[in-house]
């Protein structure tokens, strides 16, 4: 019984779709930390910069803050960041979604290939100009 689950779960495991959507996961993954990395440091300094050197990712609202206990506050500069991220990762997607259903469109626009019967009538045709020749 183990092994009768064992081997539908390697049978479901080397499905392309799930193969597919495993590496899709892990670049996006990736793609998410590098995403971060552009906005933290390359975009958000000159952003800050142009606004007056306010430093995003240190903006807060300090709810409680007293010797005995840490600081609690409400860090929204961070959560600025990681709005930018989102679209910036949203953009890129739409540009590559916008890619392949271009690809697609050009790929549904090439005409089918004639039917077998026409090109054997064609065939045909073209042998009998030939002969008549």
């Amino acid at each position: 019984m183990l092994k009768q689950f064992f081997e539908e779960y390697k049978a479901f495991i080397q499905r392309g779709n799930v193969l597919d959507l495993a590496v899709g996961v892990i670049i996006g993954g990736a793609f998410g930390k590098i995403t971060s990395a552009l906005v933290d440091n390359v975009l958000m300094p000159p952003i800050g910069f142009l606004v007056g050197g306010v430093e995003f990712d240190k903006l807060a609202i300090l709810l409680q803050v007293s010797e005995s206990k840490p600081a609690v506050a409400i860090e929204y500069g961070k959560f600025i960041q990681s709005v930018i991220d989102f679209l910036i990762i949203a953009f890129v997607v739409f540009l590559v979604v916008k890619a392949v259903n271009a690809v697609q469109k050009k790929k549904d626009e090439t005409p089918p290939p004639p039917p077998a019967q026409e090109v054997l009538l064609t065939e045909i045709r073209d042998l009998l100009k030939q002969q008549q020749k």
